[in-house]
């Protein structure tokens, strides 16, 4: 038996941290023969690999123990921060205006409607509350109305699996239908006639696969495979455009698209394919009136816009309506009756232009900060000459915003709200660059209370992600002032993997450039230091997933530059998982990562794989986590990481695993929770920053 469980928690149990067994496996690779001692923590129907994740989670809790009155300041004062009893901006779709509202004391959102006006009286429509009283975890997948508002379709997870069941309720009689759905993933559409829905299902691996037509009240077994794809590299997906004319079948792996469309008047009707797949070619459709808007990347590495016919969608008709261009990104369009929006990225930044259909006028929106985030917020109606988008940057809480595409004027619809006296004015956000060793010009978006000095003492946490192509944009947090009111500089390096700078920023971080990621989080580390920001002893960072690789990363490469470290559900043992056919998202990985299949990509991905580069040598001060359910990132990564880290390193600072043994991917459910979860991240930080009694 381990030493491990010889251990007797029941009282005063010991400091000493838990040691995983050893135990060789020997993974064979291009005559590369790697012995995994941890191997064995893959197995979760073993009681022994419980026991260690609750053994290291009993381990964490005492090591943090003596932040526990630091961690209920922390919770106190971001819950203090937010109005519990909150009310959503409305929308209106049809003759209705639907809103979610929050209580104080309940964990989750209520979805409610008024008819006709915002002065009728309120319909409940679903409360979450009520559906997760007895689970531990819940969250909703689905949530949509029919075109008559009479049934809703909506999906549950009360394991953080992400495999949902479906269900339907009838809003006038409260009445659930009686079939339930399972293994259902997010997206859900209605067909025009009230009475079909259209649904994708999981295979064994997590991807959505098949879609389904299913006739409400009737049977499951009754329900009509509409399309199996059988290529595990490619997710399908279901969508319905706003104009509610087409339900679009989108099949999509990481570089490669092909969209189908059936007319949302004849659900019973047979889908068309838009352009059959070709590799590396991605296309969106959006739909006004009797053409298709493509966005492509076709002969256009920043992506054009094209337009067809919807009788002749085909690419031979595709005909051009914003050409490509060397720098801007064009990221996508939205149609409605008399305007097109169209979001771009250019110099780093996201814009929004307004182009009048009919004239051909355009102009942009302007923003006041100068680092922040933009999205389109909900618009389900096509006729209409307002849009509504949602605006924040490091100082401004998240703010909804009616634009009149016509007379440009806006009207700010909702600040969020942050109690105990914000003032954005006390806190600065600035735009920095760093340089890369390659000379390239790397942004990094900054945030701190005035009144910093420049002297190298201050704490600073930078965070980073640079994978998948995703934007990093920065944000604003109301947790986030518990770090800048106690004197930290928060940082966002946009490193090279995302798409900040363009498509080529993207391309330049993946594959067998994926190096740039790490070395360019390197130079911004660099930069802050040089320019007087901080010291490497007050230097944390922190990511998640593809973030956390990143953490692995450049701790391997550079642990003197980082005092201490946050890892959440860190993607850490490339290699190995990749190579694994059986678990989620692996084969879909290989188009973003390479397959380790090919010996230059399994050379180039094992020289910087986290949990294959574990030395002898000091790291900084960890903090770990992982979710038991998470179909993302397996928990067992996070686990043989912190087992091989502290097998083998020289030092003595911190190394703490958490692990959620009722969760996946996101971690907790319910924004109690969740804050819970963000306060002991930042008293760990704050701990290492010895600003714990501040």
């Amino acid at each position: 038996m381990s030493d491990l469980l010889k251990m007797n928690y029941s009282s005063n149990p010991p400091l000493d941290a838990p040691i995983a067994e050893k135990r060789p496996h020997v993974l064979s690779m291009h005559d590369d023969q790697r012995v995994d001692d941890y191997y064995w923590l893959r197995d979760r129907d073993d009681p022994k690999v419980i026991a260690y994740l609750e053994a290291e989670n009993v381990y964490t809790a005492q090591m943090m123990q003596h932040t526990e009155a630091l961690q209920t300041a922390l919770y106190d004062e971001m819950l203090a921060r937010i109005q519990e009893t909150d009310l959503s901006v409305p929308y209106r779709k049809g003759d209705f205006y639907y809103y979610s509202r929050t209580e104080a004391g309940k964990a989750y959102p209520i979805y409610c409607r008024k008819q006709g006006s915002l002065d009728a009286a309120e319909e409940v429509l679903l409360d979450q509350n009520e559906l997760a009283a007895e689970h531990e975890f819940f969250t909703l997948g689905a949530l949509a109305i029919s075109p008559n508002h009479q049934i809703l379709a909506y999906s549950t997870d009360t394991t953080g699996s992400e495999r949902y069941t479906l269900r339907f309720l009838n809003l006038a009689t409260r009445e659930l239908y009686a079939e339930a759905i399972p293994e259902t993933y997010y997206g859900v559409v209605w067909g025009n006639d009230n009475q079909t829905v259209f649904y994708t299902q999981l295979d064994a691996a997590n991807r959505p696969f098949k879609l389904f037509r299913h006739q409400l009240g009737g049977a499951i077994a009754d329900d009509v495979l509409i399309y199996h794809e059988p290529d595990d590299s490619y997710f399908l997906g279901v969508g319905k455009t706003r104009s509610e004319a087409y339900i679009l079948l989108e099949l999509g792996s990481k570089v490669t698209s092909e969209v189908h469309f059936l007319d949302a008047n004849q659900p019973m009707g047979a889908f068309q394919v838009i352009q059959p797949r070709s590799p590396g070619i991605e296309y969106t459709v959006e739909h006004h009136s009797t053409v298709f808007y493509i966005t492509t990347n076709q002969d256009a590495l920043n992506f054009k816009l094209m337009k067809t016919p919807v009788t002749s969608p085909a690419k031979q008709h595709w005909e051009p309506v914003i050409p490509h261009r060397e720098d801007v990104l064009l990221e996508g369009v939205s149609a409605f009756t008399n305007h097109l929006v169209i979001y771009e990225r250019e110099a780093g930044l996201p814009t929004v232009r307004i182009r009048q259909l009919a004239t051909g006028e355009e102009h942009a929106i302007a923003f006041p900060d100068a680092t922040y985030s933009v999205g389109e917020d909900a618009n389900p109606e096509f006729n209409t000459a307002i849009l509504r988008y949602s605006y924040t940057s490091l100082v401004t809480p998240r703010s909804v915003f009616d634009y009149h595409l016509d007379s440009r004027e806006q009207e700010l619809k909702k600040e969020t709200p942050v109690l105990g006296g914000y003032d954005r004015q006390n806190y600065a956000s600035d735009r920095l660059l760093a340089t890369a060793t390659d000379g390239t010009k790397v942004p990094i978006s900054i945030v701190y209370k005035k009144g910093i000095e420049r002297n190298g003492e201050n704490p600073l946490l930078l965070t980073g992600y640079g994978s998948y192509g995703y934007s990093y944009d920065p944000g604003f947090s109301s947790g986030r002032l518990s770090l800048l009111d106690r004197g930290a500089v928060v940082a966002i390096a946009h490193i090279r993997g995302g798409s900040e700078v363009g498509r080529r920023w993207y391309e330049d971080g993946k594959f067998l450039k994926k190096t740039n990621t790490f070395t360019d989080f390197i130079a911004c580390a660099e930069h802050l230091i040089e320019q007087g920001w901080t010291s490497a002893n007050h230097l944390a960072i922190s990511g998640g997933s593809a973030g956390g690789l990143l953490m692995g990363a450049v701790i391997n490469l550079r642990p003197d530059l980082f005092h201490a470290v946050v890892a959440d559900v860190p993607f850490v043992d490339v290699v190995t998982t990749i190579l694994d056919d059986s678990l989620p998202l692996s084969i879909l990985e290989r188009e973003e990562w390479g397959d380790p299949n090919d010996k230059p990509y399994y050379d180039y991905i094992k020289a910087y794989s986290p949990y294959d580069n574990v030395q002898a040598k000091s790291y900084p001060n960890l903090l770990i986590t992982g979710g038991l359910n998470d179909s993302r990132v397996s928990y067992w990564e996070p686990a043989k990481w912190t087992a091989k880290l502290r097998a083998l390193k020289i030092d003595t600072n911190t190394l703490l695993l958490k692990t959620n043994m009722g969760a996946g991917h996101g971690g907790a459910s319910g924004r109690y929770e969740s804050l819970k979860e963000g306060a002991f991240e930042y008293a760990f930080l704050l701990d290492q920053w010895k600003l714990a009694e501040v």
